[in-house]
């Protein structure tokens, strides 16, 4: 163990808002809720967030986690369809074999999806910027028939793309994109086609906004900038891209203490540290507990917005008690 005395200083910025976003924890709670209501096993059709030590902990709890509906046995037990979202045919199929499903689709993603739906039943052609293969952008494809959508992905893409009539049509955005990746795609869109018609709201959603900009205010002259998350996690890739773009030194996504660059943190420098929107806190601290074990740290807190948001589970589920263990995990600190 290090000696005390001579540890090297450091400064760590700490982001917030940073982690669980009201989405997250709305699903998490689903699951947890319902394994109380219902017993082991419940059924998650997908990973119900993008977070490793999340999904293990709900797997100890004793939900299993399946790719399809076809892996969900006919034996009366619930299932759960994940926050990203996902295509009608989902759904429609769990009913037609009876199934008890409960929907934690984040509010905000099925927010976009509602806007989609409204440009068709308006006429237009509706193109969504997003990352293809993306659950959230399955999802939100699939609540559309084969040639009402297009998925846009980059400039290039705007270029390439022919409408049938350039009058008739309607953006609609993946929440989790960076808010200024985003603007130069849609930017480009109605660059080329004036009459394109905006949702009727944000789509990005202000978990993402709000990340994105305590990273922005965090991250000048930081040597390195961390962001826990999953490799798999849009918003948290996207912290990273815009933790550099805004003047850190150097990005690393991170899901653990076991991946952290050391080599990368210079005694006497300045570390910044954010959680992408399915990380849960205690990832973070642990983090913060592995560096001052090594070095002697200050905490300097970046605020840039403060989040009340709540989103509620299904009345279904409202009557289920829920222990402080259980609380404790749902906010991400256990």
């Amino acid at each position: 163990m290090f000696d005390s005395d001579a540890k090297p200083k450091l400064t760590i910025r700490m982001c917030e808002p940073r982690g669980f976003c009201a989405g997250v924890d709305r699903a998490i709670q689903i699951v947890v809720l319902a394994l109380k209501k219902h017993g082991a096993p419940v059924y998650v059709r997908h990973e119900i967030v993008h977070n490793r030590y999340v999904v293990e902990g709900l797997r100890n709890m004793g939900a299993v986690f399946v790719k399809e509906l076809d892996d969900v046995p006919d034996d009366g037990q619930p299932v759960v369809f994940s926050a990203h979202g996902v295509p009608k045919s989902v759904p429609a199929a769990a009913a037609a074999r009876e199934m008890l499903f409960l929907d934690a689709t984040c509010p905000l993603v099925s927010k976009v999806h509602k806007q989609a739906m409204l440009h068709v039943k308006r006429g237009r052609h509706v193109l969504l910027v997003g990352h293809k293969g993306h659950p959230e952008v399955i999802g939100t494809m699939g609540q559309l028939l084969p040639g009402e959508v297009t998925l846009i992905e980059t400039e290039a893409d705007v270029e390439a793309f022919v409408p049938a009539d350039p009058a008739a049509l309607g953006f609609v955005t993946q929440t989790t994109l960076s808010v200024d990746d985003t603007s130069g795609i849609v930017a480009a869109l109605q660059a080329r086609f004036p009459q394109m018609q905006a949702p009727s709201s944000e789509s990005i959603c202000y978990a993402t906004t709000n990340r994105q900009e305590a990273v922005k205010a965090a991250a000048p002259g930081a040597d390195l900038f961390i962001v826990v998350g999953a490799p798999n996690s849009s918003n948290s890739k996207r912290l990273v891209e815009v933790a550099e773009r805004a003047g850190a030194m150097q990005g690393a996504l991170v899901e653990g203490v076991a991946d952290l660059p050391w080599d990368c943190v210079p005694p006497g420098g300045t570390v910044a540290l954010s959680a992408g929107a399915s990380a849960p806190e205690i990832l973070v601290d642990a983090i913060v507990d592995a560096f001052r074990e090594r070095f002697e740290v200050t905490v300097e807190l970046v605020r840039t917005a403060e989040e009340t948001e709540n989103f509620p589970v299904m009345r279904a589920l409202r009557e289920t008690p829920l222990t402080a263990a259980d609380m404790a995990f749902v906010s991400g600190r256990s």
